[in-house]
């Protein structure tokens, strides 16, 4: 309440507003799909519409009717939908970026001379689980880290007896424990 306000000029500055929007689907369903005959009767037949559809006609006054004020919603000059991530996608964005969180999680397996390695299952069980809960590419951390807290915490105790920990589509589904591929010891003088 005390705070300064600094000014800033925006005339030159893009708003992105971007989130998942739970619910408004169905503020569209309504829109599009309510028509009336004589006293207020609604028609029956209606066209049912995928979300994917429904978020595609989305107009501002949805937006208010979801609980955006008005003067918020008026700064918005365009309104763009994006698809929602499916299970590849998400897949795609656990594996392929230069910090993606399987190479991050590799990278600190290695430091213990460790190779971590994902079967399909499992990455697929990941990205399953991100979107049963509904939480797209932001979930798949607190996922990923979930199911990989305890193996963390064993990784010390396998330095140099193991070479390699592989995580299941079990690990991810039922805390199973990752196999372990064990390190092979060589016995000096033998033949």
């Amino acid at each position: 309440p005390y705070q300064d306000y600094i000014p800033v000029d925006t005339t030159n500055i893009l708003f992105i507003c971007g989130g998942a929007f739970e619910g408004l689907e169905k503020i569209v369903e309504k829109r599009v799909s309510t028509g009336s005959i004589g006293f207020g009767k609604e028609v029956k037949g209606e066209r049912k519409y995928t979300k994917g559809e429904l978020y595609s006609m989305v107009e501002p006054e949805d937006l208010i009717k979801y609980g955006l004020i008005p003067e918020f919603v008026g700064r918005l000059p365009v309104i763009a939908v994006l698809d929602e991530l499916d299970e590849y996608a998400l897949i795609e964005i656990l594996t392929k970026p230069k910090n993606a969180i399987v190479k991050q999680y590799q990278k600190l397996f290695e430091l213990e001379g460790i190779n971590l390695v994902f079967t399909e299952g499992a990455l697929k069980s990941i990205a399953k689980l991100a979107i049963k809960k509904k939480t797209g590419a932001r979930g798949l951390r607190a996922i990923f880290e979930e199911k990989m807290l305890d193996i963390m915490y064993e990784i010390p105790n396998m330095r140099g007896a193991v070479k390699e920990c592989v995580i299941t589509e079990e690990t991810i589904l039922n805390s199973a424990p990752p196999l372990l591929v064990k390190e092979e010891r060589k016995i000096s003088g033998a033949n």
